[in-house]
């Protein structure tokens, strides 16, 4: 118990410090964000600036400490401002056009990504002594070594652009009522091929972190003990080697679940995929310094967020954790 609140009270700790950030970074930038949306209105009476300036929370009339209480009471009812690049939108609807289609690509990439290099992890160590599995891990270790970008077009050269047989760029196709079924299988089409250049590039990484990790376990005196007293081959593998080795690579996962959110930046803009990597990109040509804000600040809770789960799973995989042993 001791350990769950420590840990959740350094999880509150490290996210007001992350607002807090958040909130200091836009205001220490040069410029002036509600002037610059007014610039470029034509027909707009310059004595409105106040108003927009009080509506993206830059109210000059109120000191620095009530800006950022407004700010604190804001976030924690889920206000977060006004879309300068697509004003009047509040940014949390700018955002939900985004996310649904960032988790779900990411997010199912990460998890599949972890799951298939965890076990071709697992398979490498336990027959690391086999051609095949010392040619498993040199494939994929020659694959990660390609920029996943430059991965990603040439799966649109060769599958979209000569093959034809996947769309060159989106997300869904307009041809289709919203939410049928066709719709959802032109979401799956269009998905394929940024789902398998996202996975594809990122197995060799889990893959090889596991192995690596399984190898020293395996060198560990419980596994000869383990060896010596009989024990299925099978039981020694998953329980004992596994289930150790395992523990670094569940922190990694936490760390790139947590930044799914983030979306895959060059990925998105090689396939034109309207997730938050690709929203990011536009906010700063744009200079929406609320949508960033928020981004940012989304980015780095689902961090700390997917850290505090990975915590948890650790303390019911490794007893020593929750038992406090060193």
């Amino acid at each position: 118990m001791k350990y769950f609140a420590r840990k959740f009270g350094m999880l509150i700790f490290t996210l007001l410090i992350s607002m807090t950030i958040n909130f200091f970074l836009p205001r220490l930038m040069p410029g002036d964000p509600a002037k610059a949306l007014m610039d470029r209105m034509e027909g707009v009476d310059a004595e409105k600036l106040d108003s927009v300036r009080a509506a993206f929370g830059l109210d000059t009339q109120d000191s620095l400490p009530v800006q950022y209480g407004k700010y604190l009471l804001n976030t924690v009812r889920g206000d977060l401002g006004i879309s300068l690049s697509r004003f009047p939108m509040p940014v949390s609807t700018v955002l939900a056009s985004a996310l649904p289609w960032t988790i779900g690509l990411m997010g199912l990439c990460t998890i599949f990504g972890f799951a298939i290099g965890t076990l071709l992890g697992i398979w490498a160590a336990w027959r690391r002594q086999r051609k095949l599995a010392s040619f498993t891990v040199g494939f994929f270790s020659f694959i990660r070594s390609f920029p996943y970008f430059w991965l990603g077009l040439c799966l649109i050269y060769a599958f979209a652009f000569k093959l034809r047989l996947f769309p060159l760029g989106g997300a869904f196709s307009i041809d289709q009522a919203r939410g049928s079924a066709g719709w959802w299988l032109s979401v799956l089409r269009y998905g394929t091929l940024p789902a398998f250049t996202i996975t594809l590039s990122s197995l060799g990484a889990w893959m090889l972190m596991m192995r690596n990790n399984m190898i020293n376990v395996l060198a560990e005196e419980y596994i000869t003990l383990a060896v010596a007293k009989g024990l299925p081959a099978k039981r020694i593998k998953r329980v004992y080697a596994a289930r150790n080795a395992i523990l670094p690579s569940v922190t990694g996962f936490a760390m790139s679940f947590g930044f799914i959110v983030g979306g895959g930046l060059i990925t998105e803009m090689v396939f034109a995929y309207p997730g938050m990597g690709y929203m990011l990109y536009q906010a700063v040509n744009a200079k929406d310094y609320p949508l960033m804000q928020a981004i940012f600040l989304i980015i780095a809770g689902s961090v700390l967020v997917a850290n505090f789960i990975a915590d948890i799973v650790i303390m019911f995989l490794d007893p020593r954790v929750r038992d406090g042993a060193k």
